[in-house]
């Protein structure tokens, strides 16, 4: 009886070894998580596929993509200072600004803004003309619904006349990718739809279906798939993403003692604007009693407190 409990206990044991073994060989990094984003941007040629699929050229006319500080500088000590996930430069001097946002953010419009405005202001100096300033792309790239209203999972923003339409410049853009509104996969897709699709990607069977699609996503995968075997890399990536929970722990909890912090304070303010007026009501009237000449009533209801209701009644107050 011992021997088989004890071989079914190994048997238990060995078969959760298994299921770690194989939960430890299946994992893979999501581009969604801004520290693997960044990691893959480090690589030429995915930078390169990237904005192509986005600038919808093709990739030999991206010849030279040169990473930036990601840091933008300050313009005064009372300035703020602007840190972008991934800053690229291309060889005519035009600047893409990459975002990657998981959780929904109040103010992105607002930020998104500031950043791309930033990094336009920041390439000139003082005395320099207004010919040196060169075209800066904002790209924003969403886990969530940011335009609830409606179903486009890309777009392109710009200056433009809002009667006409007509564009104004586009020395300043602002490229909008909501993943979370890709829509079913279809034949003959873009390059950039393809793309999105791939930073969206959750699972490793993901990956390696969209691998099989083009060498360009092949090339991405097996950057992906060595970057997640890195032990060092993926202990950064893990800490980044208990990080992030942490931080949505933090404000959903901040959020609730908000929300209790302000009914305890309603209630407060609730019993505080009772009392005033029921102090306003008894001076009204002691003022009325005492314009009747009925000093005994005033008396008679600071001690009793149901003759003080009824007096209350009788002046409607």
């Amino acid at each position: 009886m011992r021997k088989t409990r004890k071989s079914i206990s190994t048997k238990k044991e060995i078969s959760q070894c298994k299921t770690a073994k194989e939960k430890q060989e299946d994992f893979i990094m999501l581009p969604t998580v801004d520290f693997c984003f960044k990691e893959l941007m480090q690589n030429d040629n995915i930078r390169k596929n990237i904005i192509a699929a986005l600038l919808n050229v093709p990739s030999s006319e991206v010849e030279n993509t040169e990473l930036m500080p990601t840091i933008l500088r300050k313009e005064s000590k009372d300035d703020k200072y602007g840190i972008l996930d991934v800053r690229v430069k291309l060889k005519d001097g035009e600047q893409i600004d990459f975002e990657m946002q998981v959780e929904a953010f109040d103010c992105w419009a607002n930020r998104s803004v500031y950043y791309l405005s930033k990094m336009y202001t920041s390439e000139i100096k003082e005395g320099e003309g207004y010919d040196r300033l060169k075209k800066c792309i904002h790209v924003s790239i969403l886990a969530y619904d940011h335009f609830r209203d409606d179903k486009e999972c890309y777009r392109r923003i710009a200056f433009c006349d809002t009667k006409t339409g007509k564009e104004y410049t586009d020395l300043m853009e602002m490229h909008i990718l909501e993943l979370s509104k890709l829509p079913p996969e279809e034949k003959n897709e873009t390059s950039l739809l393809q793309w999105m699709r791939f930073l969206g990607g959750k699972t490793r069977k993901d990956f390696e279906e969209m691998a099989k699609k083009n060498s360009e996503l092949e090339e991405a995968y097996d950057v992906l798939d060595k970057l997640s075997a890195d032990e060092k890399k993926r202990l950064e990536y893990e800490t980044r993403q208990r990080a992030i929970r942490d931080y949505n722990i933090g404000m959903l909890t901040a959020e609730r003692r908000g929300i209790e912090s302000g009914r305890k304070i309603g209630r407060e303010e609730g019993r505080a604007e009772g009392e005033t007026l029921r102090v306003s009501r008894i001076n009204q009237l002691i003022l009325e009693l005492s314009k009747h000449g009925r000093t005994d009533d005033i008396v008679k209801a600071a001690a009793d407190e149901e003759y003080q209701k009824k007096l209350l009644e009788e002046f409607d107050l």
